[in-house]
């Protein structure tokens, strides 16, 4: 589904992403680790065209992203939830929600999957985001995400700063997204215990490049917990 073939990218003189190689595949969730500083956010900038590249290229179903400016890129199929929410405080729960619509058909619904997902956010649709916990702001966050439909979800440490109930609520969203079969799924995470019940895939970062790759399931046996613990 997300393709991203020999990225490399620059800030001043110094090399922060270099040649990265990898996929994201449908119905599944990747995961992305590292330690902070690795390039983890820059990577996922650069994907959604926040940042630019130097070179190589990002591909979603075969269509090459790498010229397209973000707003073409959210239209095309990618969801990003950045790291620390980014909701509109001053917004109310139905009104950032709404934003997520921007990118669809006018006169689009809000997929009812999202309260489904977090049953909260029905609760709370006329409460000021900002009046949120932090918890109930990153679901919003997801939620505004999964408003456009996305064919990727991209979350940057969704369990940062997160109360462990929250985490859970989270941790099962995701699961249940990725099983639909419907969407593709990249995780960057530090939290070592979430990303490993999650993962399908995992990829980890060291200065700017993939060090290791692997199956979820073998990141115990290749010693996944104790590099990120260095």
């Amino acid at each position: 589904m997300l393709k991203i073939t020999g990225l490399n990218q620059h800030y001043g003189g110094s090399h922060i992403l270099r040649g990265l190689d990898f996929e994201v595949p449908m119905g599944q969730v990747t995961c992305l680790l590292g330690r902070n500083g690795v390039g983890k956010t820059t990577l996922l900038k650069s994907i959604m065209g926040l940042v630019p590249v130097t070179s190589g290229s990002i591909s979603l179903s075969g269509v090459h992203l790498s010229p397209s400016l973000p707003f073409r890129r959210a239209r095309a199929g990618l969801g990003y939830v950045p790291q620390g929410r980014e909701i509109f405080p001053r917004l109310s729960v139905m009104e950032n929600l709404r934003i997520g619509l921007a990118s669809r058909e006018r006169g689009a619904s809000l997929p009812e999957r999202i309260f489904e997902l977090f049953p909260v956010l029905r609760q709370m649709l006329h409460r000021r985001g900002g009046d949120l916990s932090g918890g109930q702001q990153q679901q919003l966050a997801i939620g505004r995400a999964l408003a456009m439909n996305p064919k990727v979800l991209i979350l940057d440490e969704p369990t940062e700063g997160i109360q462990p109930s929250i985490i859970k609520d989270i941790e099962r969203a995701i699961r249940v997204l990725a099983r639909s079969g419907d969407m593709a799924i990249l995780l960057v995470e530090q939290y070592y215990d979430f990303a490993q019940s999650l993962a399908d895939h995992y990829l980890l970062m060291e200065r700017g490049e993939i060090i290791r790759r692997g199956n979820g399931s073998g990141m115990e046996q290749d010693g996944i917990r104790g590099l990120l613990a260095v």
